[in-house]
């Protein structure tokens, strides 16, 4: 496993291997990494011969300083954790790096950009295709690996792809979770043990949702989500949304055609938690 902090040195390893006919997969993170993006990882590792693991703090995906600010930055223990795991190379810019200029590109995505995330986070998916458009090109990958935990993050991401026509396969992958059930993340670091103990509470409620879309509307179902997760006190639902898995347009019935997803965001305190489910309706 090698460390790389220059685009240039990294292109001229990776450059080698593309000679060599390597396939390359590419996991881009933010560090502060958990069980989730080793199994993105270890399916990187089994598709592709060499996996690049990015680790970049991306200022243009927050719209919030101090959560820019607050954001764990754990590179040595990154490191210790990636190690022997499938991971070949490690990239590790600074924000000069990665932004000489400043990057006044702005993405258009529709639909897809203004619902939920996009809606509470002004800004935040231009960030990140910003970033992750720029990693591409540096890295080049045949394969990029993405957690359905940022359910609608993927969705931009598979429309940037198509938009500037990368020869890259975006692979989506599962949520990784924890044994009481919260989903995984790297701000789970941030919570207060009051607020860890009540977070499980968020996926619960998901799986009651799940069960319950069979004999209620889904008007209903988004009512008792709210309701029983602030119920909670130390919980507050920011947005609760069940959506087509394609286009993010909300519904309004279960009988409308496509998958249907739950996608939620809570605050812990000052912590905010996205999750989201599938909905079984068969």
């Amino acid at each position: 496993m090698e460390l790389f902090t220059k685009i240039s040195t990294l292109q001229e390893a990776l450059s080698a291997l593309h000679a060599k006919g390597f396939t390359i997969g590419f996991v881009p993170t933010m560090g502060a990494l958990h069980e989730g993006h080793l199994s993105l990882v270890k399916q990187a590792s089994g598709m592709a011969d060499i996996v690049v693991v990015s680790i970049f703090v991306n200022p243009t995906q927050f719209n919030d300083k101090n959560d820019l600010a607050n954001y764990p930055r754990t590179l040595e223990s990154d490191m210790e954790l990636l190690n022997g795991h499938g991971c070949d190379y490690i990239f590790s810019p600074t924000v000069e790096e990665m932004y000489p200029v400043e990057d006044t590109r702005i993405f258009e995505f529709g639909n897809l950009a203004t619902v939920m995330e996009g809606e509470f986070r002004p800004g935040h998916f231009n960030g990140v295709a910003q970033i992750v458009s720029k990693l591409f090109d540096v890295v080049l990958p045949d394969f990029a690996f993405f957690g359905r935990k940022d359910f609608q993050q993927l969705a931009i991401i598979k429309e940037m792809v198509r938009q500037m026509k990368y020869p890259i396969e975006i692979v989506p992958c599962e949520i990784v979770r924890e044994e009481d059930g919260l989903a995984m993340s790297s701000r789970n670091k941030l919570l207060l043990p009051e607020y860890r103990k009540c977070a499980p509470m968020i996926y619960q409620t998901l799986r009651k949702a799940n069960d319950l879309a069979k004999t209620k509307s889904v008007a209903e179902i988004k009512e008792i989500v709210r309701r029983e997760i602030n119920a909670t006190q130390l919980l507050e639902v920011e947005y609760f949304e069940i959506v087509d898995d394609t286009t993010l347009v909300a519904v309004k019935s279960w009988t409308e055609p496509g998958i249907k997803v739950g996608c939620i965001a809570v605050f812990a305190g000052k912590v905010r938690l996205i999750d989201n489910i599938i909905f079984n309706i068969n």
